[in-house]
């Protein structure tokens, strides 16, 4: 199962050149500054682009090229844009109910009472859209997409006009809904945080162009790209719950070469959860530390050095058994330690500073 896309659009200005065979299930992450053409990307392959020459299959089906280009309509897909755009004179449930009159009869879909389920919008049912609040309007218009069934769901920045406390409300939607359909996902973003909590694939553009693409936690370990600049630095490690310390309120989570303890959210043991480890939340030692506050200290070895976006500040990649962790620190403190690729150390990690 893939997605295989070939496209190339020019502007004054602008052009966008990309050659993608992308996975035919989970989702994918396309993610860039502004202007890099993620949009542009994800409009060629809903057909509201032309892309002259262009070619896209998705999971074996023909959609362009090869003298055939299926038009918007034609296209079984699902598409979700930074505003919720539903009907004003409708109610959530009449508006689901659109949804479901553009369903194509020979793709099997969710049933209404599934999708109201999947998305936790049963009380908004006999609402106007003007009394929902953005974070439910776009999850009834997640909802209004799946009925429609597609083969292919497309999320334009669906939380980039959203507050936080508004994006923390849907994300955990958004992982249910990637757990638990089988449909492919194209994810538009350019937030660090919404890519490493629901994205299985990492697509990066920059100018037009695809710079890295991969497993998520492979690209987010790279240190050589822009997405690893700044603050936000970051890696994803799949792990399992193996503990829990209730009387601290803490969690043991294992992963491919170790174990960290993170605050416990109450997820039970055996259950596989993904964390997030800021680069600047990691600190390196040449020996191992004794007597110190933090909980999480592993051994790793040294496997490269990159540029961050200041020149007195570095990137570390460290490899901890079949993992790698990023650490950002001063190029004053890397050659205080003499730090090189090869060298074994110590890394210690805030608890606090694990989200899972």
């Amino acid at each position: 199962m893939s997605i295989d896309a070939r496209f190339k659009v020019t502007y004054p200005g602008f052009s966008l050149d990309v050659n993608l065979e992308l996975p035919g299930q989970g989702v994918t992450a396309l993610f860039g500054q502004s202007g890099s053409g993620k949009t542009t990307f994800l409009r060629c392959v809903a057909g509201l682009e032309k892309a002259a020459g262009g070619y896209l299959r998705v999971n074996g089906n023909l959609w362009q090229g090869e003298g055939i280009c299926l038009p918007v309509n034609c296209r079984p897909i699902g598409y979700v844009f930074q505003e919720a755009n539903l009907f004003p004179h409708l109610s959530v449930e009449n508006n689901l109910g659109y949804g479901l009159k553009r369903a194509r009869q020979a793709i099997p879909g969710l049933a209404m009472h599934q999708a109201v389920e999947l998305l936790g919008i049963g009380h908004l049912l006999k609402r106007m859209p003007e009394r929902l609040s953005g974070g439910e309007r776009q999850r009834v218009a997640i909802a209004r997409a799946l009925l429609a069934s597609p083969k292919l769901l497309l999320l334009d920045e669906p939380l980039a006009a959203l507050d936080q406390e508004r994006k923390n409300e849907i994300l955990p939607y958004l992982e249910r809904l990637r757990d638990e359909l089988e449909i492919p996902v194209l994810y538009v973003s350019h937030s660090q945080d919404e890519v490493a909590r629901l994205a299985d694939h990492l697509v990066v553009l920059e100018g037009g162009n695809v710079i890295a693409r991969g497993p998520l936690t492979e690209v987010l370990a790279r240190i050589d790209l822009p997405i690893r600049l700044g603050e936000d630095a970051s890696v994803v490690l799949e792990a399992v719950v193996a503990e829990r310390d209730e009387a601290w309120h803490l969690a043991r989570v294992e992963f491919a070469g170790g174990s960290l303890w993170v605050r416990d959210k109450g997820i039970p043991t055996g259950h596989p959860v993904r964390i997030r480890i800021l680069a600047r939340d990691v600190s390196i030692a040449r020996e191992k530390l004794t007597g110190t506050s933090l909980l999480n200290i592993l051994s790793a070895t040294v496997t490269g050095m990159g540029d961050d976006t200041h020149p007195a500040v570095a990137l570390m990649r460290l490899t901890v058994g079949a993992s790698s962790i990023v650490a950002r620190l001063t190029r004053r403190s890397a050659a205080a330690l003499d730090l090189r690729s090869g060298n074994a150390v110590w890394i210690q990690i805030k608890a606090v500073a694990l989200i899972a």
